[in-house]
């Protein structure tokens, strides 16, 4: 550890006025949120991102992503804010906060190629007094194993010395209107306690609540930890819902009286599997590390892997016997998705379950047809899928619908009248002739 005491608290080193306060690396669902929340408290705030249109974009005034509309882009770039693709920027800054991706690569553990690049070019300019915060998920020790050395290396200065390093796990969740990035307590680490008040003050700007963790290392473990707990009752739900359905109980009607309990209960649902980036992607980062580090696996996560795995299949296969009762069979059978995000009221499609599900459908010959609001577009292992555009008057022609995601949008009574035959995985529906999973 280094010496606390000789650590700037800020001053920008040799620089007596940093040109912004805040630099932002990835301006994604994560980054750009953060960025507009600087900006609004009147933070002079830049974004860099390695991709062009995105950055022609946001400084034209339009956004890519569901939580930061057009007009709050517009509201950024009157404050000051600017986008660009060159991490000279980073010169500039008092803080970057490093807010990239961190996919799995093809053995299933985490890919640090983003995180390691946006080190890399923050260590090419850093300066004395400078802060730098990681907010990408990732496995507990990557900020004092892997950011730090490559800072250190590649800089000459010394984390907790000269510049403070801190781990912040990102709660963005899209699409959620409820909670935002303010009123979400926000956790956040330091290499050494001094690097901690620094990232502590910094948040203290954006956020209401500002919680401490003892380190890196635990607040990496805290963002697992939500997301783990969160992946293994999922599992749980997806199992009892196949074990449900085979001994005839209604385990939504379960759900909702275990909710009753005003303590020792949180309510979880089934549905065709789990997406978006955090759930499906983020206990494996755990897992790797558990694997690694002390040489055997994390049971728990590996069974809720498989689990939710295997539910768009579960789904296709309820789908099947549905079709059956009628006289179908699943092949030639015009299949129509309504809802392929991976949650309700976004675009985003990261890791959505619809993918295996109209794939399973394909490969059973069946065709395949979809509608969403929010996506004008779709493909399936890069082969288009047809997009209907009124959904009320295609379940009527379709053999099937299937109730992937419940967008508000949808008059859910209606398609219910009006389709042949409803499969709702959702729990949306229920009324006869409706199958719910």
């Amino acid at each position: 550890m280094q010496d606390d005491q000789s650590l700037p608290l800020g001053d920008g080193g040799d620089v007596r006025t940093p040109a912004v306060e805040l630099a932002v690396i990835g301006l994604g669902y994560v980054g750009l949120p953060l960025a507009r929340e600087a900006a609004t408290v009147g933070l002079r705030v830049v974004g860099l991102d390695r991709n062009p249109e995105i950055v022609s974009a946001l400084n034209a005034g339009r956004s890519h992503v569901d939580d930061v509309s057009a007009d709050d882009v517009r509201g950024m770039l009157s404050h000051g804010f600017t986008a660009t693709t060159d991490d000279a920027c980073l010169a500039r800054a008092q803080t970057v906060v490093i807010c990239v991706p961190t996919p799995l690569n093809g053995d299933g553990g985490p890919d640090l190629s983003a995180v390691t690049a946006a080190v890399r070019a923050v260590a090419a300019r850093l300066r004395p007094g400078q802060l730098v915060v990681l907010e990408s998920t990732t496995y507990p020790g990557t900020t004092e194993e892997v950011v730090r050395p490559l800072l250190e290396e590649e800089s000459g200065l010394r984390a907790g010395q000269d510049f403070a390093l801190a781990f912040s796990p990102e709660r963005i969740d899209p699409g959620n209107t409820g909670h935002g990035l303010r009123d979400t307590p926000k956790v956040v680490g330091g290499c050494t306690p001094s690097c901690a008040a620094r990232a502590v003050a910094f948040y203290g700007k954006l956020v209401d609540t500002v919680v401490q963790a003892k380190g890196t290392r635990e607040a990496e473990m805290a963002k697992l930890l939500e997301n783990t707990y969160r992946h293994v009752n999922i599992a749980l739900v997806n199992e009892l819902a196949v074990i449900s359905h085979e001994l005839g109980v209604d385990l939504w009607d379960a759900i909702r009286c275990a909710d009753s309990k005003p303590f020792g209960f949180q309510a979880f649902r089934p549905g065709a599997g789990v997406g978006g980036h955090c759930i499906p992607i983020d206990p494996n980062y755990l897992s790797y590390k558990v694997r690694s580090s002390l040489g055997y696996d994390f049971r728990f996560v590996g069974l809720a892997q498989e689990i939710n795995r295997r539910m768009p299949e579960y789904v296709v296969r309820r789908a099947q016997d549905l079709l059956n009762t009628a006289d179908r069979p699943l092949h030639g059978s015009r299949v129509l998705l309504l809802g392929v995000t991976y949650k309700p009221d976004v675009a985003d499609q990261r890791e959505s379950p619809a993918v295996p599900v109209a794939r399973l459908l394909r490969q059973r010959e069946a065709e395949v047809s979809f509608h969403d609001p929010q996506v004008p577009a779709w493909s399936v292992d890069d082969v288009p899928v047809p997009r209907v555009d009124d959904p009320l008057a295609a379940v009527r022609d379709h053999d099937l619908t299937i109730l992937l995601q419940d967008h508000s949008c949808y008059d859910l009574p209606a398609l219910a009248d009006a389709a042949r035959l409803l499969f709702d995985t959702r729990g949306r529906i229920f009324r006869p002739g409706v199958e719910v999973l």
